[in-house]
């Protein structure tokens, strides 16, 4: 979409992620004791962070705000997928290692 309409991109990537984010972070918790667990859901809410900056950096580039008036904000999304990713399959596989 930062192709095809880049006017329009930061604005549904902004609901999206202010939505997602808000899910993860008030929606989930973990009430239990295994560390690895719980690292793991801090790092998805951190993922979850990241996508608000990419955001607001989309926002940046768009309306030339500096300090971050390029491409930066890929990077940004890059390291939060990752996250989101990597803690989603962990978790998955530490609670069934857990029961």
């Amino acid at each position: 979409m930062p192709l095809f309409q880049p006017t329009l991109a930061p604005w549904i990537f902004a609901l999206g992620a202010l939505l997602f984010a808000s899910m993860q972070i008030v929606g989930q918790h973990y009430e239990g004791s295994n560390l690895i667990i719980r690292r793991l859901y801090r790092q998805q809410m951190l993922g979850a962070l990241l996508l608000v900056v990419t955001a607001i950096m989309m926002f940046m580039q768009l309306y030339g705000i500096p300090p971050f008036r390029g491409s930066e904000w890929k990077i940004a999304l890059l390291i939060a997928v990752l996250l989101e990713t990597y803690s989603i399959f962990r978790i998955e596989h530490e609670e069934k290692k857990e029961k």
